[in-house]
């Protein structure tokens, strides 16, 4: 059989196989909740007391832009987007790492076609469609969440502090003035043969090797960064969007990671949160736009005259 028929039946076999996909897909679907929800109760939920760990959610980003304060200060916000999160699968300690328990949540639906069947037989079993990002979150005892439960942007609130994890932007092979920010060599002054080079690496002598861990040129990005301790100026409910303060790893449409702040300067913020997340039936009445104390409404005029 020539080359460019078996090509021609490759690429129309996979065109098939994805129809076939996307049509059954649905039906599946709705199978899987029916029984999910035959079988499972709802599950027992408990009061928020301090030291409660919650979920995080899997947001897209989606780019940036500017915002005024009240008095006037201009900050730029990075907009995420939660898009179809939900939590996949519980781990309890004994499966997890033997101390904590912790919530798989998979987010951005995308087709079966390019997962495998064991993940495909995970997302069935908890009555969601295939997800493009899966990660775990560490959970304590009393901020279980019944596997497919979603999420939504509304699980955090205005003025409070989260840490965005994400890979950061893949530089290449950088020098240490990009990669490091070092100095560099002279630029004249009889500074001939080198201008960006590191200068001396290690000491002579004694013990004359170059220590472990070095700054040197190498491989620069596309590694997971986290941002601590980024604030919530305003949460959109309507289109699941998070105006997070300043830049956050990572390119635009890139999936990540948003959960409460670690850090402990700023865990006062989180004083009675959505416990364990939030539920669209029984908070109906929530506003489109949450925002916070100090940031200025376009609609208000900006002077007031006394």
């Amino acid at each position: 059989m020539a080359a460019w028929s078996c090509r021609f039946l490759l690429q129309r076999g996979t065109r098939l196989i994805s129809l076939r996909a996307a049509a059954e897909s649905p039906v599946q679907l709705v199978g899987c909740v029916r029984t999910y929800m035959r079988k499972n109760e709802p599950w027992q939920r408990h009061e928020w007391t301090e030291g409660s760990r919650r979920v995080g959610l899997v947001a897209v980003k989606l780019g940036m832009a500017p915002i005024w304060t009240t008095t006037g200060e201009r900050h730029v916000v990075t907009m995420l987007q939660v898009q179809d999160c939900h939590v996949i699968k519980y781990l309890p300690k004994e499966e997890y790492d033997g101390c904590t328990a912790a919530l798989i949540v998979g987010g951005k639906n995308v087709s079966p076609f390019y997962r495998s069947e064991s993940e495909l037989e995970m997302f069935r079993n908890a009555g969601v469609p295939p997800k493009q990002k899966v990660t775990t979150f560490k959970v304590s005892d009393n901020a279980l969440i019944k596997p497919g439960t979603p999420l939504y942007a509304a699980h955090f609130r205005p003025g409070q502090y989260v840490d965005v994890t994400a890979k950061s932007i893949g530089k290449g092979f950088q020098g240490v003035m990009k990669r490091w920010g070092f100095k560099g060599q002279p630029a004249t002054h009889g500074q001939t043969k080198t201008h960006r080079r590191p200068g001396a690496s290690g000491p002579g002598g004694d013990p004359a090797k170059v220590f472990k861990g070095k700054k040197m040129p190498g491989k620069m990005g596309n590694t997971y960064i986290t941002a601590h301790g980024l604030k919530i100026w305003r949460v959109n409910t309507k289109h699941n969007v998070l105006y997070v303060h300043g830049s956050v790893p990572g390119h635009r449409n890139c999936l990540l990671k948003v959960r409460d702040t670690a850090l402990p300067t700023r865990s006062s913020t989180l004083l009675n949160p959505p416990f364990p997340t939030y539920f669209s039936e029984e908070e109906a009445d929530l506003d489109e736009d949450l925002y916070d104390d100090n940031l200025f409404f376009h609609t208000e005029p900006s002077l007031t005259l006394t």
